[in-house]
């Protein structure tokens, strides 16, 4: 299988640890609001940058988008009016997983464009 294009292996080599191991993000969302798509995109867009990320849901009140990161709230919709932008999410992460001090994310993308 080794050579194959596009194939590559996302686990890391013995002794190492994965990224994101020991970071535990909670995402609180308002399933009657429709937020579940924008969860899933999100949650797959970290795993896919840190493997070994705990992520974990819960059902949230109406209009509510929290994330913690290891019990600290990081993001809130209902007091930014928007979503995460993904990067941003990825860079307080890594600040989780090198131990340094969690900001609060201040900047939001637009829930939605009426058109």
């Amino acid at each position: 299988m080794s050579g194959e294009p596009g194939l590559t292996s996302v686990a890391p080599p013995p002794g190492e640890i994965e990224p994101g191991s020991g970071v535990r993000i909670v995402v609180e969302y308002c399933e009657p609001c429709g937020f579940e798509a924008t969860y899933l995109e999100l949650a797959s867009a970290v795993k896919e940058q840190y493997p070994g990320i705990e992520i974990q849901s819960r059902l949230g009140g109406t209009g509510a988008f929290e994330i913690e990161i290891n019990g600290q709230l990081v993001f809130s919709k209902l007091e930014n009016g928007g979503f995460p932008y993904e990067k941003d999410l990825i860079e307080a992460i890594r600040r989780a997983s090198n131990g340094e001090p969690l900001e609060k994310i201040t900047n939001s993308r637009p829930p939605c464009v009426i058109l």
